[in-house]
């Protein structure tokens, strides 16, 4: 497929457009990857001429490119910048855009970064001017829906306009350099492969953790909740690459079909197992960073709430691959650590033959945020003069991507990575339907069961690690969290 002579933003003013989707573009720019032609679009409620929107554009591009802003890579990218204004849910504005996509050469790629209530109206719109015509593209942001039948529903909507391969369904996690990174360390490498089965490895743990609070953005939370915002999504993905067989290849339909089978050999937790292996807690007051900060409801007033802002979950991939192995899935609101982290806890050796001096059994750690790195926890004997037998202690082998990769001036953005890809017209790291509604199904069935049972989140206070239910979750299985 050609290159899109136009990129459309929806809610081009936006908290995602002005912290990533600006930015990604900017940079891609100054780093010639964009086609030479291409016209980026704002469309959003508020009235700009094209000069207003660069502007504020140009202050998001500064505050978070710093130092590596450069006036002559924006005065390039600020001549790509028009503006379309006008109100979602009206089709008189779908005309106005269309109009400003008059003389552009090639198909144009929409991203509705809004609300998931006005993907529908959006398609409808731009269908209305027949702006959803082959070769035009459409990227939609995470959530799609709250449910399966909401996501259902959303993805019937969206295939009546775009084919399957014009639609990009967008996880920004896919587009980190260390998640990207598990393909190649799995399959690029002959040392892991053979290991990475159930005879070798004891449990996974897979951990998101944030220090923040809802910040502002309680009424969107307050509806979906830390289940289906991170579990449903990022983390299921992050389990998917783990625990999926190695594809034919490395094109889109291998790829995908490998995660889509992991997705649907997931294990449904039943009413009867939800408080063994579920957690659902709520942030109560506490201190973060060394600060004091109130709890969940009482950044809403303190009305009361049922919304989860942390999750943890045991779960299980029925296959020979991971039959009895436990992946454990942890995400949660003001926790005392901001990281992201993948762990495989390998078994213990089956005998040791060093008597007296304890042995670790192996671990390989994978952390995404805030620094991307992987490491190898090995034994290693103490170079030390010992009588009788070894000392032996654990040693870590560590790759820190930004001291390998120290010509790589800046960290990119995961979504310049993506954005390129969309535009590349490559769907590989994109979220196919069939996948996305999977998930909903093994999420949905755990959320109802909450419902159907009255469990309710248990308070945790703000900057622990959790309800104490958490910690049982691993512990009934002879395990902890690696903290």
């Amino acid at each position: 497929m050609s290159d899109p002579g136009a990129f459309v933003i929806f809610g081009a003013t936006g908290d995602l457009a002005r912290r990533m989707l600006f930015p990604s573009l900017y940079f891609l720019d100054a780093d010639g990857l964009l086609p030479s032609g291409l016209r980026i679009v704002g469309a959003a409620r508020s009235n700009h001429t094209d000069a207003e929107f660069r502007k504020n554009v140009e202050g998001w591009v500064r505050e978070r490119a710093g130092a590596f802003f450069s006036q002559e890579a924006w005065d390039s990218f600020a001549g790509r910048l028009v503006y379309a204004p006008g109100d979602a849910t009206d089709p008189k504005s779908y005309a106005t855009l269309k109009q400003r996509l008059e003389g552009t050469q090639g198909g144009a790629l929409f991203y509705l970064s809004t609300s998931p209530a006005l993907y529908i109206p959006i398609v409808k719109g731009l269908a209305a001017e027949n702006l959803t015509n082959d070769p035009n593209r459409v990227i939609v942001e995470k959530p799609i829906g709250k449910s399966w039948a909401t996501c259902e529903q959303i993805n019937s909507a969206i295939a009546e306009h775009f084919s399957e391969n014009r639609t990009f369904r967008i996880d920004h996690y896919l587009g980190k350099e260390t998640v990207q990174n598990l393909i190649a360390l799995r399959f690029g490498n002959a040392l892991f492969e053979p290991l990475w089965n159930r005879h070798t490895i004891d449990h996974v743990q897979i951990t998101v953790a944030e220090t923040l609070g809802v910040e502002g953005r309680f009424g969107y939370y307050d509806e979906y909740g830390a289940t289906r915002d991170m579990v449903q999504n990022h983390i299921l993905q992050l389990l998917c690459l783990i625990a999926m067989e190695p594809p034919s290849n490395l094109r889109p339909e291998s790829v995908r079909g490998e995660k889509v089978k992991v997705l649907r050999s997931l294990r449904p937790i039943r009413d009867s197992e939800l408080r063994e292996k579920t957690v659902r807690g709520q942030y109560a007051r506490g201190v973060t960073d060394g600060k004091s900060v109130p709890g969940y409801v009482e950044e809403d007033g303190g009305k009361p709430s049922d919304t989860e802002t942390f999750v943890a979950l045991c779960a299980h991939v029925d296959n020979w691959r991971w039959a009895g192995v436990p992946f454990y899935l942890r995400t949660g609101k003001r926790l005392p650590t901001r990281t992201s982290q993948i762990v495989i806890q390998f078994r213990d050796v089956p005998h040791s033959i060093f008597n007296g001096s304890p042995l670790m059994a192996n671990r390989l750690t994978i952390t995404l945020q805030p620094e991307e790195s992987i490491a190898l926890t090995i034994m290693n004997k103490t170079p030390s003069l010992t009588q009788g037998g070894y000392e032996l202690q654990p040693l870590t082998l560590n790759l820190s991507l930004l001291d390998a990769f120290k010509g790589e001036k800046r960290r990119r953005i995961a979504y310049e990575r993506l954005l390129l890809e969309a535009i590349s017209d490559n769907s590989t790291l994109f979220v196919r339907r069939d996948e996305a509604e999977a998930a909903w199904v093994w999420i949905d069935r755990i959320i109802e069961g909450w419902a159907r049972t009255g469990m309710k989140p248990m308070p945790y206070q703000s900057g622990s690690w959790g309800p104490a239910g958490a910690f049982a979750l691993t512990e009934r299985n002879g395990h902890s969290w690696y903290e």
